[in-house]
């Protein structure tokens, strides 16, 4: 049976609780990875381990978090993504909401993009 959203939002949140030491009440589905829970780079590489145990999937490299789109010059110019770099993204990130970053395509800004609920959606996705 598949599960609900709701049940895939407790695991994710127990997975991120356990994983970032973060009160359950700061995981929502709008709070960003790094910016509200305090994710660092390093924490990326656990979250996907304990997600894949967590649901028993299995999350290959670069699918979740993109990782080979920043050293790209097609895709990024003067530190923000061009026309072509943003489908891209948009193409490897479907689990994503891009509604404010593509009013400003900087890649410093990329990390907003990595929210619960970009994990949801994804999961949901790999679960469905």
């Amino acid at each position: 049976m598949a599960m609900s959203r709701e049940e895939i939002f407790e695991n994710v949140r127990e997975t991120l609780v356990d994983a970032l030491a973060v009160e359950p009440d700061e995981v929502t589905e709008d709070a960003t990875l790094t910016g509200d829970l305090g994710a660092e780079s390093i924490d990326f590489l656990d979250i996907v381990f304990r997600l894949e145990k967590s649901f028993n999937i299995k999350i290959p490299r670069g699918e979740l978090f993109p990782d080979d789109l920043l050293n790209n010059p097609e895709y990024v110019e003067n530190g923000k993504f061009t026309s072509q770099g943003l489908e891209r993204i948009k193409g490897a990130m479907p689990h994503a909401d891009f509604t404010d970053f593509e009013n400003d395509p900087d890649v410093n800004k990329m990390t907003d993009l990595f929210t619960v609920k970009t994990l949801i959606n994804y999961i949901e996705s790999k679960v469905a």
